[in-house]
């Protein structure tokens, strides 16, 4: 597994990335024109519907399903008590309801809601297939369940430091995961920040599915039951987390200012993006540019 791809790792990342998640990371890698176009795919405009948001972090994309859908029919389920502090505070989601959870193990009885959905969490999940076989548990039949995720990179460079990071899934097995859930009916669209610039390799991926009336899940029916043990904390176990959080997070960090620069390069190419660079991204991008020059200067 990628170094982040742990529970506990991923709970540390979270505890320091949350200070400025909304700050840097959504608005350069999942943006509201991301994430609008992939909420298409959930069909929120249906009245009366119930929503559970997994892996909702500081409600970023539980802000886009409030458009459509009542805050008192949200609910949203993290890990991060960090994170989810954060989407608290927002106002346009009191009345949601919060709770800590796994999305591999999520604290909600089966057949509870209309739709799942999902945005930028799988990545972190040891076990992404038991994460979408929860998707089909909990939704209602005919429900329908959407993830976003991203796809692997294309050059060796990122696709080096994505792997080292995080999970990153091929396009066909999103798809073979949904399938041995027993989702029905499965579409999908690709997403990209304006940014990205390859034409061979798409960035990310919303795929979605149906739950259908009959509510047996094949995978889970195949399948025993897991055994969860709990991983003793060792002083050995203690210091191989702080080396993977350390590790982890610059690999993850790096791409901060590809996609930075990423930004600069669109704008200068005359395609500026619809929503300006706040203020941190500015200050950052000026730093970025400024270390540049230095070495430049220096070589």
């Amino acid at each position: 597994m990628r170094l982040m791809q742990h529970k506990r790792e991923a709970y540390w990342f979270y505890r320091f990335l949350s200070i400025f998640y909304d700050n840097y990371v959504n608005p350069l890698f999942w943006t509201e024109e991301m994430r609008d176009q992939s909420l298409e795919l959930a069909q929120l405009d249906e009245p009366g519907l119930s929503v559970i948001d997994v892996g909702s972090g500081t409600g970023f994309t539980t802000q886009g399903i409030v458009r459509s859908v009542p805050a008192d029919r949200i609910t949203c389920v993290d890990q991060s008590p960090h994170q989810m502090a954060k989407a608290k505070a927002k106002s346009d989601l009191q009345g949601c309801t919060f709770r800590l959870g796994d999305a591999e193990d999520l604290p909600v009885p089966s057949d509870s809601f209309d739709r799942y959905v999902s945005a930028g969490s799988i990545e972190y999940w040891p076990n992404p297939e038991k994460g979408i076989e929860e998707a089909y548990r909990v939704i209602k039949p005919g429900g329908r369940a959407l993830l976003i995720g991203p796809l692997e990179p294309g050059n060796w460079f990122s696709r080096f430091f994505a792997e080292l990071w995080m999970l990153f899934p091929k396009e066909v097995e999103y798809r073979e995961w949904f399938e041995r859930a027993g989702f029905q009916q499965i579409e999908s669209v690709y997403v990209k920040p304006h940014w990205h610039r390859s034409r061979t390799n798409q960035y990310g991926i919303a795929i979605a599915g149906i739950k259908p009336e009959s509510t047996a899940n094949p995978a889970s029916a195949a399948r025993e039951p897991a055994v969860v043990k709990q991983e003793e904390m060792t002083w050995g176990r203690r210091l191989k987390m702080i080396g993977r959080v350390i590790i982890g997070s610059i690999g993850g960090f790096i791409f901060i200012p590809i996609a930075l620069l990423g930004y600069l390069y669109s704008a200068l190419s005359g395609n500026p993006a619809k929503k300006s660079l706040n203020r941190h991204q500015i200050i950052a991008l000026l730093v970025i540019v400024a270390i540049i020059v230095l070495i430049i200067w220096l070589s």
